[in-house]
């Protein structure tokens, strides 16, 4: 199994956020599971692939050519991919994972993480989507989709779909008692 992680390029202001990172980078590997991300070096991306590998796990990265030039590309990663756009690196991580999940982050990592969301509410992949909590950061996020789905923009049964979790075992047990629900796409359906 591999799960891809959409995280922060930027180690961000609380050292909370870099161990929560490295701890459930370290958790996956130990427990043989395959990590695809971003391919960077730096800031959380590059914790996440520097723990995972010393734990002796997989971790796949993709990259799009423009920041592989910009000399951000991890050198020393089990495998590295470069693509040639955002879309195509999107696209590929989602062919390579069985799992999604969004740890703290910036634009980017929420760009990516509403995408694959999205994707599963139109049936393009039946595949789990997680929110890893850290220091509460996602909790104005739950707000947001607690008043999508109140405001009619969301299916309750969508929003049920999100897996939101703060530790490692339970990342993996969500993982693994997820089931995929029937989606019906309509015109009049938030």
């Amino acid at each position: 199994m591999r799960v891809a992680i959409f995280i922060g390029s930027s180690p961000g202001n609380d050292p909370t956020y870099a161990d929560a990172a490295a701890a459930l980078a370290t958790h996956l590997a130990q427990r043989r599971v395959g990590i695809v991300y971003g391919g960077g070096h730096v800031g959380l991306m590059g914790v996440v692939a520097d723990a995972a590998l010393r734990a002796g796990g997989d971790v796949i990265g993709v990259i799009p050519r423009s920041l592989a030039d910009a000399e951000v590309a991890h050198g020393a990663l089990s495998h590295l991919e470069v693509v040639e756009t955002m879309h195509e690196r999107k696209a590929r991580m989602a062919q390579l994972a069985d799992a999604f999940v969004a740890l703290p982050g910036g634009i980017g990592t929420m760009e990516e993480f509403f995408e694959v969301w999205t994707w599963l509410q139109l049936g393009i992949h039946a595949k789990p989507v997680a929110l890893y909590d850290v220091e509460d950061f996602w909790s104005p996020m739950r707000a947001l989709i607690a008043s999508m789905v109140d405001g009619g923009f969301l299916r309750a049964q969508v929003a049920e779909q999100l897996i939101q979790v703060d530790d490692p075992d339970d990342l993996l047990a969500g993982i693994a008692r997820w089931r995929p629900t029937a989606q019906r796409w309509s015109a009049d359906s938030p």
